[in-house]
C-alpha cells in the first residue's frame, strides 16, 4: 500500500513538472493546450440524465415534440410513424405510464395547459380552427416577415418570442397588440433557431439549433429593452441528433429536447448552483 501511494505522489510530481515545462518552455501547442484549460470562461449550467427515461424502447417512431405539465409531474412526448402510440406520458423520473393513438395523426408541436381543477394537453396537427386574435407574417427577410417561423414562447413581461428559423433570428412581438419590438440575429450565423424557452426564473432563453445538434443559453434581456443576443452557455449533443423542439420544466428547471435524428426524448438537468436561483 505504501508503495503505491510513493508512485502516486512521483506520478502527481512528474505532471506537474511537465504543465510548467510546457508552460515556459515547451512548444507552442502545448502551451496553447493548457492555457484553454486554465481559462475557460463558459459558464457550464446543465448535465445530461442519463436515466431518462428509464427505458428508451419507449420511442418507436420519430420524436417531435415534447411539453411538460409541472403541475402534476408529467412530460408528454409526441412522435410520428405508421402503427405506433403518437403519444407518450412519462414521469419526470423516467417512468412510463400511458400512451394513446387517437385523434392524433402526425404531430408538430405539443403543449400542457393544466390548472388545478383541469389537466390539458395540446397538440399542432393537419387542420385545425383557431380564432385569430392578431396576424404577423408574410414569407421575406424584413421585420415582421417569416421563412420557417418554427417554435414561439411568451415571457412574463408580455412579449412573443419567434424562433425564425429559415431567417437564422428570433423576432419579438407584443402580446397584445402583435407589434414589432425586435430581433435577434447576431447569435446565429451558422443556424437558425429551431425552438426557443425560457428558464422558469427568467433570465435565460433556452434554444435549440436543428442542424448543428446544438442548445444554446442566452441571456434574457430586462424588461424594455430587447438588445442583441449573447451566449452564456452552449450544450453540444452528438452529430445527427437533430435537436428539434424543447421544452423547459416550470418547477424544476429541467430541459427536455425531442430529438428527430436520434429519434429520442433527453433530459437535462440545473447544476446544484444554477437551480438555487429558480426559488430566488
Amino acid at each position: 500500500m505504501a508503495r503505491f501511494w510513493v508512485c502516486a505522489a512521483g506520478a502527481g510530481l512528474f505532471l506537474a513538472f511537465l504543465v510548467l515545462h510546457s508552460r515556459f518552455c515547451g512548444p507552442p501547442v502545448l502551451r496553447n493546450f493548457a492555457f484553454q484549460i486554465s481559462w475557460r470562461t463558459e459558464k457550464i449550467l446543465y448535465r445530461l440524465d442519463v436515466g431518462w427515461p428509464k427505458y428508451s424502447e419507449y420511442f418507436t417512431g420519430t420524436t417531435f415534440c415534447v411539453a411538460v405539465d409541472s403541475l402534476n409531474g408529467l412530460v408528454y412526448v409526441a412522435q410520428r410513424g405508421d402503427n405506433i402510440p403518437k403519444v407518450l406520458v412519462f414521469t419526470e423520473d423516467g417512468f412510463f405510464l400511458r400512451s394513446w393513438n387517437y385523434t392524433v395523426d402526425t404531430p408538430h408541436g405539443i403543449f400542457a395547459a393544466s390548472t388545478l381543477h383541469e389537466q390539458s394537453v395540446w397538440i399542432t396537427d393537419v387542420g385545425s380552427d383557431f380564432m385569430i386574435l392578431w396576424l404577423r407574417g408574410e414569407n421575406g427577410t424584413g421585420p415582421a416577415k417569416f421563412n420557417i417561423p418554427h417554435s414561439v414562447t411568451v415571457d412574463s413581461a408580455g412579449r412573443v418570442w419567434v424562433a425564425d428559423r429559415g431567417n437564422k433570428r428570433i423576432q419579438v412581438f407584443d402580446k397584445d397588440t402583435g407589434e414589432w419590438l425586435g430581433t435577434w440575429n447576431n447569435c446565429f450565423t451558422e443556424e437558425g433557431p429551431s425552438s426557443v424557452r425560457f428558464s422558469p426564473d427568467g433570465q435565460y432563453l433556452i434554444v435549440a439549433q436543428l442542424n448543428l445538434s446544438r442548445l444554446s443559453i442566452l441571456a434574457a434581456p430586462p424588461v424594455g429593452s430587447i438588445g442583441d443576443c449573447s451566449v452564456i452557455s452552449t450544450i453540444q449533443l452528438a452529430d445527427q441528433v437533430l435537436p428539434h423542439l424543447l421544452e423547459v420544466d416550470r418547477k424544476t428547471g429541467a430541459i427536455y429536447v425531442a430529438e428527430i435524428g436520434a429519434k429520442q426524448v433527453q433530459k437535462y438537468t440545473p447544476l446544484n448552483g444554477y437551480v438555487s436561483s429558480f426559488g430566488s
